[in-house]
């Protein structure tokens, strides 16, 4: 049995934060520059290029790339063989999202009562947290801050079961040109396929935290992911809704099993701002 510290889990949560409001991934850089490449139009092409230079700006100077700092979304891989001694894990992980947001000037954009008052908790608290119990002893974590201007863009739909994989294809594509210029193309379609409503969630929630580039290990969602993301590409929308090749950069799908019954999609959506970064404790 290996004891970690909760105090190293506040630590490591602070500086991923930090790290992820100020620096872009490599992946979603080189992405922008591939599709500035294959851009026909001058309006896209000036609109990449000024992403380009947001994301060297907010990395050289340590500044927030958007001012949409998120709500902090945090993936948990707990080893079975770890003991985490000191404070519970959630109080460790809200502590670390209180510190990282208050030490890098990011801004908080939690609400305490989500209906009713709506009061600001002032430090970006409390996290959403998914914990996953996996072998080994070490702790994965992961922190996805998650802007709302994309999240307010997704939808779900609980299809027949014999919907097949055209109509799926069809309301992913629907949703983004619904989504138009709100949630801040070049986008990430993140759809997950199967399980529960709340399990098809989470699956098109886990599909964001892939690399610009990283496809389905399934061949038949490989070919379904690519050929969406053409259809998604082929509407035009473009980079800021203005028009152009570049509506996405990479469509994720994520499956599991499912009642005979049923066929839950949900579609969630992530801003150019692709945001995420992990460390194993």
């Amino acid at each position: 049995m290996r004891t970690i510290e909760a105090e190293e889990i506040t630590k490591a949560v602070a500086r991923l934060c930090k790290e992820t409001n100020y620096n872009l991934g490599q992946d979603v850089i080189r992405a922008y520059k591939e599709s500035l490449a294959a851009e026909e139009s001058e309006v896209a092409q000036e609109i990449l290029e000024q992403l380009i230079q947001n994301a060297e700006i907010a990395q050289e100077k340590e500044v927030p790339i958007c001012q949409d700092t998120g709500m902090a979304v945090v993936f948990l891989e707990l080893g079975q063989d770890v003991n985490i001694v000191g404070d519970d894990v959630t109080a460790a992980v809200n502590e670390g999202v209180k510190k990282g947001y208050q030490e890098g000037y990011l801004r908080k954009s939690v609400v305490s009562d989500p209906l009713i008052e709506r009061k600001n908790t002032e430090d970006n608290t409390p996290a959403v947290i998914h914990t996953t119990i996996v072998p080994g002893d070490e702790l994965k974590i992961t922190v996805a801050p998650k802007g709302f201007g994309s999240e307010n863009m997704s939808q779900m739909k609980m299809f027949n079961p014999t919907a097949g994989a055209e109509k799926v294809k069809d309301f992913v594509v629907q949703v983004v040109e619904e989504a138009g210029p709100n949630p801040c193309p070049p986008i990430v379609v993140g759809v997950g396929v199967g399980g529960t409503l709340d399990k098809a969630a989470l699956l098109a929630k886990k599909s964001l935290l892939r690399d610009i580039g990283e496809h389905n290990s399934d061949p038949k969602y490989k070919s379904l992911e690519e050929e969406i993301l053409n259809a998604v590409n082929e509407t035009g929308v473009g980079p800021q809704g203005l028009g152009g090749k570049t509506t996405a950069l990479a469509v994720n799908i994520e499956e599991y099993p499912t009642h005979i019954a049923g066929l839950p999609v949900v579609v969630n959506i992530n801003c150019h701002v692709a945001r995420h970064k992990t460390v194993v404790l």
